[in-house]
């Protein structure tokens, strides 16, 4: 899943050059992340999120979600470093893929 995820990000980032949101425009076409990991899918992937703890909620919504470079990242989670927010969200990331998995059990 998580490199489902990935992939999308980086194809949509080679197609397109980022766009300023509209938060007044809501979008009635899928998003990129449901379109490459499927309602079902993403169901679980939002269930689980809710599980997780705030600060790993948050480092994976930055970076997945909202596609933030890590040195904002660290900014946002009070990191020291651009390493200790790429381990944080990597951290975060694997604790996700675990609610997951308990979830579809």
């Amino acid at each position: 899943l998580i490199n489902r995820v990935r992939d999308e990000i980086r194809r949509a980032n080679r197609h397109a050059p980022p766009q300023p949101l509209d938060p007044a425009k809501a979008g009635s076409d899928p998003s990129p992340l449901e379109e490459a990991i499927g309602s079902e899918t993403l169901e679980r992937y939002e269930s689980a999120l809710q599980r997780l703890r705030p600060t790993d909620r948050e480092a994976i919504m930055l970076r997945i979600e909202l596609n933030y470079p890590y040195a904002d990242i660290a900014t946002a989670l009070g990191k020291p470093s651009i390493a200790a927010a790429q381990m944080a969200v990597s951290r975060a990331l694997v604790r996700l893929a675990e609610e997951m998995a308990r979830g579809q059990a």
